[in-house]
């Protein structure tokens, strides 16, 4: 199944896709498409409902980030060999972990905002993992019972703040508008295996990244047990596992970074696809 979020930011309201692509109101179901929705008995009960039957959302609504109420947004950087080469770093033993702040969080087509003073505004398109019930230690064998389902995310990052400003990674991760999520969450029994997933990002129509989650150093199953040794992952926390290359500050023979005025357009395989507008601060 297909789960969404529409209508105004701080407003939005359930939503499931249709086999035609129509938005149906899940209003009667539940309040959210959140933790408690995904952990609870109403996904397995819905999969077996004539979702023609719920109510049709008319028109075009905003779409919100498909996770409400995120706990966690947790990311995982260098996570492909080619990306970590293009970056200049070594290629990680352990994952890398930072976090992206939930204030970050947007819909997938809401505007992302440089913030005032920022040259280094940069893309990663990356799939994301939501999990689905409470994780703490769980066995690599085990860890794709934990997950609810996928979604696209745009780990958005500004350069300078990440890696010139000292200390960790998470101020160039965190700010507004930093974190697009969606447009919808693609139950884990719809995607036959996320590591074959191609992705793919454009600015302005130019293609910059165009990889596949085949390439990733760390599965989802390993990701999922080696945070869980650090942390309690909770239903609805989000995990950015990482991008391809191509981003902008590893484009040779020198970087390139988003200005006020662009489009971002990126997309995975069976996920969907999202579209911001870069403005000002």
């Amino acid at each position: 199944m297909k789960f969404l979020r529409y209508g105004p930011a701080g407003q939005e309201k359930p939503a499931v896709l249709d086999a035609q692509g129509q938005l149906r109101d899940l209003s009667a179901w539940t309040q959210d498409i959140d933790g408690a929705f995904l952990s609870g008995p109403l996904v397995a009960a819905l999969k077996s409902q004539d979702l023609t039957a719920l109510p049709l959302v008319e028109g075009q609504p905003r779409l919100g980030a498909c996770v409400g109420r995120i706990g966690k947004f947790i990311c995982i950087g260098l996570n492909y060999a080619d990306h970590a080469a293009e970056s200049n770093m070594a290629i990680p033993t352990e994952p890398v972990v930072f976090s992206k702040w939930t204030s970050a969080v947007v819909g997938p087509n809401d505007d992302v905002k440089i913030p005032r003073g920022s040259l280094k505004t940069d893309w990663e398109v990356e799939l994301g993992v939501v999990i689905g019930k409470q994780a703490s230690y769980v066995e690599e064998s085990d860890a794709m019972d934990y997950v609810a389902g996928y979604c696209v995310v745009n780990d958005v990052s500004e350069r300078a703040y990440q890696i010139e400003r000292g200390g960790t990674w998470d101020k160039g991760k965190g700010c507004d508008t930093f974190g697009p999520t969606g447009p919808w969450l693609v139950t884990a029994d719809e995607v036959a295996d996320p590591h074959q997933l191609n992705l793919w990002l454009e600015v302005d129509g130019k293609r910059y990244q165009n990889g596949n989650t085949a390439t990733m150093i760390f599965k989802v199953p390993e990701i999922i047990a080696y945070l869980s040794q650090f942390m309690t992952l909770n239903p609805g926390d989000v995990i950015s596992t990482g991008t391809p290359p191509g981003v902008g500050m590893g484009i040779k023979p020198e970087p390139v970074f988003l200005r006020a005025g662009q489009t971002m357009r990126l997309g995975i395989d069976g996920l969907g696809e999202q579209q911001q507008k870069v403005v000002a601060a």
